[in-house]
């Protein structure tokens, strides 16, 4: 296996990788709305934070080599249902290739954020 790490993107905020390769797959760990450069949240509403969490998938993506459309399956996190047809619209102009995807309500996720989303994507 090999780990995928940028400075693009977020750091692991607990004992986990950014991503993993495994033969010709990628892993990634679930992106939350933080900026890179300043380790903050980025955005107050569903939109503003969704694109940041795209642009901390794009930057793994492109770390391991891959595009948005290489992903297979996303599972997407949000805390409430009710931003779900704004986050699709974000959604959607990213992810062109829709690949299978799971979404749904948590109770809560970490730094409170609106938004996560994990990725599978081939190599």
């Amino acid at each position: 296996m090999k780990t995928i790490q940028t400075s693009k993107a977020p750091a692991a905020i607990g004992p986990y990788s950014q991503a993993k390769v495994s033969g010709t797959m990628l892993f990634a760990s679930g992106q939350i709305p933080i900026n890179p450069a300043t380790g903050e949240v980025n955005g107050t509403t569903i939109e503003e934070q969704s694109e940041q969490v795209m642009k901390n998938v794009a930057a793994i993506l492109e770390e391991a080599g891959a595009s948005f459309e290489s992903v297979v399956k996303t599972t997407c996190f949000l805390a409430d249902m009710g931003d779900f047809a704004a986050f699709n619209g974000v959604y959607e102009k990213y992810f062109t290739g829709k690949p299978a995807r799971s979404c749904v309500a948590v109770k809560g996720l970490p730094k409170n954020v609106l938004v996560e989303v994990e990725f599978i994507a081939e190599l």
